[in-house]
């Protein structure tokens, strides 16, 4: 069972000076479903190397299980600060690929057209295609086999306007995850602010927030 995890290598949040990248929960716990259930994880990045980490994801309130794990995991620390560059990776041999989320990915992932010709080519054969929190942010171009939006017509999840409305960052993010989904066609489903809330349409598998990272990860791998 071989598995693709594609981060954002996106560290800037758009003009406030403040930097962004990925979330660290949104990776660690997924990668350790994967890694638990004795998947072969492939980590990669548009520029490859160490991807940025959200710092506000790195504070003491943000800990769960999975990132202490991370923390004191030398040989995952490795992994992630060796990505491979994401234009170097073929879909061929994987059975899956997810993207952790982090605001990151709506300046790069989201436009990347490596990563909406992976999302394409896994979805045109059949195979699980999983993005949590910010990074349903990744659906905005691919398209399915019939030229029309992938999600289009699909069941949905991401983050949340009344989330990024919490975060205060509402007028800072390129666009909202929530209206881009909703724009694309997809039926939109959210559960409460900051609670799990996983959806799975066919193959395709998104999760709400920060919180939904675990049940995701289980989604995906069930399809599997």
């Amino acid at each position: 069972m071989k598995i693709l995890m594609v981060l954002t290598s996106h560290d800037q949040l758009g003009d406030t000076g403040n930097k962004t990248g990925f979330w660290l929960e949104e990776f660690a716990a997924p990668y350790y479903v994967f890694k638990d259930a004795g998947a072969d994880v492939t980590l990669a990045s548009p520029k490859g190397g160490q991807p940025p980490l959200d710092p506000s994801s790195d504070a003491a309130d943000a800990q769960t299980d999975a990132t202490k794990r991370f923390k004191d995991d030398e040989a995952a620390q490795k992994e992630l600060g060796n990505t491979e560059v994401l234009s170097t990776v073929s879909a061929e041999g994987y059975d899956a690929i997810f993207f952790p989320g982090g605001h990151g990915p709506l300046w790069d992932l989201a436009e990347d057209k490596d990563s909406t010709a992976l999302i394409e080519a896994f979805a045109a054969s059949d195979r699980p295609v999983g993005a949590v929190c910010h990074a349903p942010a990744v659906f905005k171009h691919p398209k399915a086999a019939d030229g029309k939006p992938l999600v289009s017509g699909k069941t949905v999840t991401g983050f949340t306007n009344t989330e990024e409305e919490g975060v205060g960052l509402t007028n800072v993010v390129p666009f909202l995850v929530e209206d881009t989904l909703k724009s694309k066609g997809g039926n939109y489903q959210k559960g409460d602010d900051w609670a799990s809330f996983v959806v799975t349409d066919g193959k395709l598998v998104t999760g709400q927030n920060p919180a939904s990272s675990e049940a995701a990860a289980q989604k995906l791998l069930a399809l599997l």
